[in-house]
């Protein structure tokens, strides 16, 4: 559904990355196209309808015109985060001061919406479904610093009265050329001819959400203004690994099939864990 007008700049950081490009592309398809700023190092996957800015925004995170070079913005939705395919990467906290004081950087100067992209990591080991009072006690690098971000700008934006929707996102799947995950491995492996890889159990269930699903509901929860706090942005329906595989390789109509019980399954990961998708059920009917 396309909306007749909205005066508000959006402005997308990490817009060349694996959920971003598709999150431009769904403004650009629904948005004034020139409301929107698409912000990267690079811009090959973003959508030339969008305005583009390479400004490094963690690097400038303190500039005083920050603000004004990103064509301030009343909305961002902050997708920047480097090395989010390595759960263990020194990057995680490395980088963590430069995400708040950019974020607090545009709030302080106008932007008075900010969307995070958070994750089920946050939580670390759960059974069961996920909501916004589920209690958080991370077990990787990138877990433990979405969740200070998380903490951090909820204390912030709460005495600030900026709203924040903390975007907390489950297992994502499609374009799975680009998204590091076991989808995107088991293509590689199929591309090389090998007809088996060694696997987990594949028993455990999780939220899966295709990418472009997820970028309609990351601009729609960014874009409303009668939510806040944390939207998971998920299906809300468990799925066992071993169901999702076989499907995919089914869909795909790969000659290659996994071990199962080669390898152990990861500590921090949860025997079933899904997200209550109530809130982001809600503003997508109300999108209707």
């Amino acid at each position: 559904m396309k909306v007749e007008n909205n005066m508000q700049r959006i402005l997308v950081t990490g817009a060349n990355g694996y959920i971003g490009h598709h999150v431009i592309r769904y403004l650009c398809e629904n948005y004034p196209q020139d409301m929107i700023i698409a912000a990267d190092f690079r811009n090959d996957k973003i959508d030339n309808r969008a305005k583009f800015s390479d400004i490094n925004i963690l690097a400038e995170a303190d500039s005083e015109d920050l603000y004004e070079k990103l064509q301030k913005p009343d909305i961002c939705i902050h997708l920047a985060w480097k090395d989010g395919f390595n759960h263990q990467s020194d990057a995680h906290l490395a980088y963590l001061p430069a995400h708040f004081h950019f974020l607090r950087n545009l709030a302080e100067h106008g932007c008075q919406s900010v969307s995070v992209m958070g994750t089920m990591h946050e939580i670390g080991y759960w059974e069961g479904e996920i909501n916004a009072d589920t209690p958080c006690n991370p077990l990787s690098m990138y877990g433990i610093a979405k969740n200070a971000l998380r903490q951090t700008m909820m204390t912030y934006c709460e005495n600030k009265n900026i709203s924040l929707k903390w975007l907390r996102a489950y297992y994502i799947t499609g374009d799975d050329k680009n998204n590091k995950s076991v989808f995107a491995k088991i293509l590689q492996m199929a591309d090389e001819g090998k007809t088996s890889f060694p696997f987990t159990t594949g028993l455990n269930k999780y939220d899966f959400i295709d990418v472009q699903t997820l970028a309609g509901y990351i601009a729609e929860a960014s874009l409303q203004n009668k939510i806040s706090g944390i939207i998971n942005v998920c299906s809300g329906k468990p799925v066992s690994l071993k169901e999702k595989v076989q499907t995919f390789i089914k869909e795909k109509g790969l000659n290659i099939r996994p071990e199962y019980g080669v390898f152990p399954t990861r500590k921090y990961d949860s025997p079933a864990i899904w997200g209550n998708a109530e809130l982001i059920n809600k503003i997508m009917e109300e999108k209707k």
